[in-house]
């Protein structure tokens, strides 16, 4: 078992193009200043068989959680659930302390003026089908529930795909429990601009320094052209505690920077780290 985390996307409009997948991004970020690590991003259709597929693949990998984002509403394309249990060859049943909060939920729609009169039609109930032996996760600001299911020692979370409701359960249900396994691991992570020399220039630079600093990650982003190099550096690492994470990246930054500054270049240091 690695302790590590895969997520998975779902939806067409992903895929088209017509959505920009920022809950991937998102959720990359948080997870690692959680103190895990994420390796895989996954994107599909809303497809049962290409969910239960995808899952199936990133179970065989091991991975302590899977998260999925997308197809937990009550229309048709939203086949997050049943991909899940088909993966995991369990049935969806309905739950009923999904089926609780969804009832709470829409008659507190109803007492809000946003629906005339409460009725639990198919497509609501749907949102309460889940694959045996799971947990509904609260939506704070939505309707449908989150879900969390394991299969042996990898948890999957189904979360939706709107992001506020993403944000809002991850916050609430998911974060504390992948901030349980990360066991206190601090990530810290600091930016610096350098003008005046190539990236070709800086990269047996890069090479030097975190071969001494084998614990700091360094990754160069061009912004400017060849004329004009303008580059971003981009410096991370965790460690057991914050106090340690901050003490390699100062060093590493200190050294790189002196690198640079040999060879002409600049290095700008913003006030406070991203």
């Amino acid at each position: 078992m690695q302790n590590h985390v895969e997520i998975l996307c779902v939806g067409n409009e992903l895929l088209i193009g017509k959505t920009l997948n920022t809950n991937a991004q998102w959720l990359a970020k948080r997870i690692t200043t959680l103190g895990l690590e994420v390796k895989r991003i996954t994107v599909i259709g809303d497809d049962v068989d290409q969910i239960a597929t995808a899952l199936q693949e990133a179970l065989q990998r091991k991975p302590k959680f899977i998260i999925t984002t997308g197809g937990l509403g009550p229309t048709f394309d939203d086949k997050t659930l049943e991909g899940i249990a088909k993966a995991l060859n369990r049935n969806l049943e309905t739950n009923q302390k999904a089926l609780k909060m969804i009832e709470e939920k829409y008659r507190s729609y109803v007492q809000e003026g946003k629906l005339e009169k409460f009725e639990l039609t198919k497509h609501r109930v749907k949102m309460a089908k889940l694959p045996e032996k799971s947990e509904p996760l609260p939506n704070p600001v939505g309707t449908a529930p989150g879900v969390l299911t394991h299969k042996e020692e990898t948890k999957i979370i189904a979360l939706p795909g709107v992001p506020a409701e993403m944000k809002a359960i991850f916050e609430e249900s998911v974060a504390p429990i992948l901030k349980k396994e990360a066991r206190g691991i601090a990530f810290f992570e600091m930016s610096v601009n350098v003008e005046d020399i190539v990236e070709s220039e800086i990269a047996p630079l890069i090479d030097k320094t975190m071969h001494d600093n084998p614990y700091v990650y360094i990754k160069s982003h061009p912004k400017g052209a060849e004329k004009t190099p303008r580059i971003e550096l981009h410096l991370s690492t965790t460690a057991k505690d914050s106090t340690t994470a901050k003490k390699r990246i100062t060093k590493t930054l200190i050294q790189i920077s002196e690198l640079i500054r040999q060879k002409g270049g600049k290095v700008k240091i913003p006030k406070t780290p991203k």
